[in-house]
């Protein structure tokens, strides 16, 4: 029976022991597989030679990596030691390294590469008698992995028997990991998961998971995120075959390589595939172009059960073979399940990816959660567009007064990490989960999410702005990549715009606008007038008084890298709000 993360690798024994295939990654160039035996055998010597160092239950070891197999084999020989994985993301600062590892005094850090490792030696600076540093590929003057598996091979016969019991104490409702949050508004905070938490998710979320055992995944988000790290035990607990893409610039080629039968992704994502879509339609010639549009613009009038009738699946059943099987072509060929989550998803695009005939499952929930809170199925009835589905088994949810959602159940976790306060004003007397977000029950089981509390903000004619909302309504336009919706205590509201400079380049040519560089194109008279054109709009849609009345645009570009975005690639409000403080002060003053 599978209680604990570790029994994972009991199930893969029982039900998977001959696969070859449970990992793969790309290195040089080559695919290698790691097998059921291979998983085992390394997560178990890994346990050993652990005890054999003197880690002792409860002791943090952090992990800065991409996703590798590596990462996996860790991750099971702490859960089975009871030792508790800090993951990190590898794009976040030193200044936030420095912070963690002072916060959570770990035993160990596990870094993929120099990179990593470049950005904790600061951190780590004296304290190396405490902190060992371990790395997965091969640093000069880093102990390797690899010479960690050699010692758990001279040891096993002495340690073999003790990590037997101590797994046999270690309790469901035992911390298996501390995950903390990406801190989109301030300092991260430490979530504490137990055994029990992560194993309620996956098991009640893998009921609704259509691929098996003969099935292949591709991996992408990054695997210390709590959604990705669920995914990727569900993935296992039912033997689907796990390839790890090298990264996200080659996620195309990997598709295309490996044809996977499902992953897991984040909305920005969609619709950057959209974009790329989009973009070479246009450049098809008149026929070839009309007949996109046609198919595009019947996707997006897809509705589920069939409830357009049979002249529209007709018309469907002949646009998925000349146009949408491209895009199917593009995805691998193979595709049968996405689930997304994150952050909102356009319904236009849930919509014209189910009409090309790849289904998207939007699911909702949090790092405190587990992650899953409510998710929707690949099939009628268990789905809605523009909600995220029914609550997942065992999990209750209300609808407070205000409209916050608030959560009850085994996904619920145990706390924030040596800050009991805060773990109070989020987890009330009656065990409910206060989320911050807004939203509502529809038909009586599907949950949809209208905003986050704490981002909604008042005009100072009093009305009420839930920014997220026209933020995904804005970007459905190809001209924009990123946009912020500001105006808190304000006259009105207004908009920070990044724009698709790859879309904007290519428009530009195609109207003979001459530039050399990206602050001549957003200063271009033209260019603005056809992205206030857009807004224009997208305002039409929006109630008279929360209507954008002015915008300006940013020769940026925002991504996790450069401070703008999560790693989850949700805006950073607060760093944007500071970097572009001088362009919201002359919004507001002229």
């Amino acid at each position: 029976m599978v209680t604990r993360i570790f029994d994972l690798l009991d199930n893969y024994q029982k039900h998977f022991s001959e696969k070859e295939s449970a990992f793969v990654k790309k290195e040089d160039g080559e695919w290698i597989s790691y097998s059921t035996h291979d998983y085992i055998r390394n997560a178990n010597l890994l346990a050993y030679a652990f005890l054999e160092l003197g880690f002792k239950k409860g002791d943090r070891v952090i992990s800065i990596s991409n996703n590798c197999p590596e990462w996996n084999f860790l991750d099971m020989a702490l859960s089975q030691t009871g030792l508790v994985h800090v993951p990190l993301y590898p794009t976040i600062g030193s200044k936030s390294y420095n912070y963690i590892i002072e916060h959570c005094k770990p035993v160990a850090i596990f870094v993929a590469n120099e990179t990593h490792y470049a950005k904790i030696q600061e951190a780590v600076g004296n304290q190396e008698a405490i902190i060992k540093v371990y790395s997965f590929n091969q640093i000069n003057n880093v102990t390797n992995w690899q010479n960690l598996v050699e010692l758990g091979k001279k040891v096993e016969v002495n340690q073999k028997d003790k990590l037997h019991e101590i797994k046999k104490n270690i309790s469901p409702k035992d911390l298996l990991t501390i995950i903390y949050t990406s801190g989109t508004t301030g300092t991260p905070k430490g979530v504490m998961l137990s055994h029990h938490n992560f194993l309620s998710n996956v098991l009640a979320s893998a009921e609704r998971l259509v691929l098996n055992s003969s099935h292949k995944a591709l991996s992408f988000l990054p695997i210390n995120h709590v959604y990705e790290r669920m995914v990727n035990y569900q993935y296992q607990y039912k033997g689907i075959s796990i390839y790890y893409a090298e990264s996200m610039d080659t996620i195309g080629d990997n598709l295309k390589e490996i044809k996977p039968h499902g992953f897991a992704t984040v909305p920005r994502l969609l619709e950057k595939v959209y974009d790329k879509i989009m973009a070479k339609g246009k450049s098809l010639g008149f026929v070839k172009r009309s007949l996109f549009n046609w198919a595009v613009n019947l996707g997006y009038r897809y509705e589920l059960n069939r409830a357009n009738g049979e002249w529209y699946e007709f018309q469907l059943k002949i646009a998925r073979k000349l146009i949408f099987s491209k895009w199917q072509e593009a995805l691998g060929g193979n595709i049968i399940f996405m689930c997304s989550g994150g952050a909102a998803l356009q319904v236009r695009l849930e919509r014209l990816f189910w009409a090309a005939g790849i289904p998207v499952q939007e699911g909702y929930g949090l790092t405190e959660t587990s992650p899953i809170i409510a998710a929707n199925q690949n099939k009628w009835p268990d789905i809605r567009f523009g909600t995220v589905g029914p609550l997942i088994k065992d999990v209750e949810v209300k609808i407070a007064d205000d409209g916050e959602i608030l959560a009850r159940g085994p996904n619920i976790m145990l706390g924030y990490y040596k800050d009991p306060e805060l773990t109070k004003q989020v987890i009330d007397k009656d065990g409910w989960f206060h989320t911050g977000d807004i939203g509502c029950i529809q038909e009586e089981r599907f949950l949809k999410i209208t905003d986050r509390k704490k981002e909604i903000f008042k005009t100072s004619g009093g009305i009420y702005i839930a920014p997220q909302v026209m933020e995904n309504k804005l970007k459905e336009s190809p001209f924009i990549d990123q946009v912020i919706v500001i105006g808190e205590s304000e006259r009105f509201p207004a908009v920070i715009i990044s724009p698709n400079f790859e879309f904007l380049e290519s428009y530009a040519k195609r109207k003979y606008i001459t530039y050399t560089n990206r602050e001549q194109i957003i200063n271009n008279d033209r260019i603005k007038k056809r992205i206030w054109r857009e807004l224009i709009k997208n305002n039409k849609t929006f109630d008279h008084p929360k209507r954008i009345k002015s915008m300006r645009l940013v020769t940026d570009t925002w991504t996790p890298e450069t401070g703008e975005l999560s790693p989850t690639l949700k805006l950073k409000r607060k760093v944007l709000r500071e970097k572009y403080r001088d362009i919201i002060k002359d919004i507001y003053t002229n």
